[in-house]
C-alpha cells in the first residue's frame, strides 16, 4: 500500500468520524423529550410543562447544527426561510393554528434561528413570529 492510498483512507476515516460526532442528541436536562416529540404543534399541552427548563437551557443549544436539533427535538412544527442566510425552526409550546382547539392569541413557541451554515445563532421563547 503506497502513501497516497493510506492518506486517502485516513482522510475518509476522519471524515466519517467527524460526521458521526457532530450529529448526536443534545443534552436536554429535565425536558421530557418523549412527550415533546408526541406533542406536535403543541396540541396536547405537554411541551409547555418544560417551559422553565427550556428557558434555563436555551443558550446551551447555540452553535449546534440543524441535524442535532432535529435528532433531539424531532421534526420542527414549522420551518421558515427568511432569506438565503437564515431560517427558523419553530416548535409550538401552546396549541398552534393547526390544532383542533382554536385560540385567538398567538401561541408561545421556541424559535431556533439558524445561520447560513445551519448552526443555531439564537434561541428565543416568544409569541412573536420571525
Amino acid at each position: 500500500m503506497n502513501f497516497k492510498t493510506l492518506f486517502q483512507y485516513l482522510c475518509l476515516f476522519l471524515l466519517l468520524v467527524s460526521v458521526n460526532a457532530c450529529s448526536g442528541k443534545l443534552e436536554t436536562g429535565d425536558i421530557n423529550i418523549e412527550n415533546w416529540k408526541k406533542d406536535r404543534n403543541g396540541c396536547l399541552g405537554l411541551r409547555i410543562q418544560d417551559l422553565e427548563e427550556i428557558k434555563k437551557l436555551k443558550n446551551t443549544f447555540l452553535a449546534k447544527n440543524n441535524q442535532e436539533i432535529i435528532i433531539t427535538f424531532g421534526r420542527p412544527d414549522r420551518v421558515e426561510l427568511v432569506d438565503k442566510s437564515q431560517s427558523f425552526f419553530i416548535y409550538f409550546l401552546e396549541p398552534s393554528d393547526r390544532c383542533e382547539q382554536k385560540t385567538e392569541k398567538e401561541p408561545l413557541k421556541v424559535l431556533f434561528r439558524l445561520n447560513a451554515i445551519n448552526k443555531v445563532s439564537e434561541v428565543t421563547v416568544t409569541t412573536l413570529n420571525p
